[in-house]
């Protein structure tokens, strides 16, 4: 069995506009709904968006079969934000946790994704690309025999970790059991006093389960939209894709 779980609960103030963020659209089509599109191109039996700001408004714009909705008043981090889904992850199967606003993820680099995580016997793989300027993201950081190790935030990362090219691309798939137990573990003690999805990582390690990361072939397809020029740099990638 295979879960999403879609992150959807914020505002956007960056987009400079009272609709959420996650339901400004492409050819009419929020951007939400393209990420569930590609979860349920990869295999996906049963999507939970997260949602919080204006609610009932995303609500409405993305119900359907297979769909359910976890709410998250506060918005306190990624990892936060899939606890607010705990009753929705279960203890089979796996379950993929993505990003609303990331409209350029494609069906098939997810399903690709899922069998990585499954053939290498995964209890978590995170998605990771290899970008030119890697400032601001989390690295992915590797062992010598190229063996995942953990997932370091820029700002908490030595220098010689923030040259690493390789990024957390903020896309999962985790086995639900090691996911729902990672959960119950998660603490806030950093900075920003939030919980965050990446902690999880060292968690399930450290009950000796196996994590990787893959990289994905298409950069772009991992482009979150904030700005209402991404939105329209990421419009321009969907038309070109679909030839018009």
């Amino acid at each position: 069995m295979l879960k999403a779980i879609i992150l959807a609960a914020g505002k956007g103030t960056r987009m400079k506009s009272e609709l959420p963020k996650v339901l400004h659209t492409i050819d009419n089509i929020p951007m939400a709904k393209y990420v569930g599109d590609a979860v349920r191109a990869a295999g996906t039996d049963e999507i939970c968006y997260v949602i919080g700001y204006k609610k009932d408004e995303v609500k409405a714009a993305l119900s359907g079969d297979g769909i359910s909705f976890a709410i998250q008043d506060e918005q306190l981090g990624t990892g936060h934000a899939v606890k607010c889904a705990s009753s929705f992850i279960g203890e089979e199967g796996s379950v993929m946790v993505l990003c609303g606003d990331t409209p350029l993820i494609t069906g098939e680099t997810l399903k690709k994704f899922v069998s990585y995580h499954n053939e290498n016997g995964n209890a978590v793989t995170v998605l990771s690309a290899i970008i030119d300027n890697p400032e601001g993201y989390g690295h992915i950081i590797r062992d010598d025999k190229g063996e995942f190790v953990r997932s370091v935030e820029h700002k908490d990362a030595t220098d010689e970790e923030k040259t690493v090219k390789e990024i957390n691309a903020g896309m999962y798939v985790f086995d639900a059991k090691a996911l729902k137990d990672a959960l119950v573990l998660l603490k806030n003690d950093n900075a920003q006093g939030e919980y965050y999805l990446p902690d999880t990582l060292e968690i399930i390690k450290e009950k000796g389960l196996k994590a990787g990361a893959y990289v994905l072939d298409d950069k772009d397809e991992i482009m979150g939209v904030n700005t209402l020029e991404q939105l329209a740099e990421a419009a321009a990638v969907i038309k070109a894709r679909s030839g018009k």
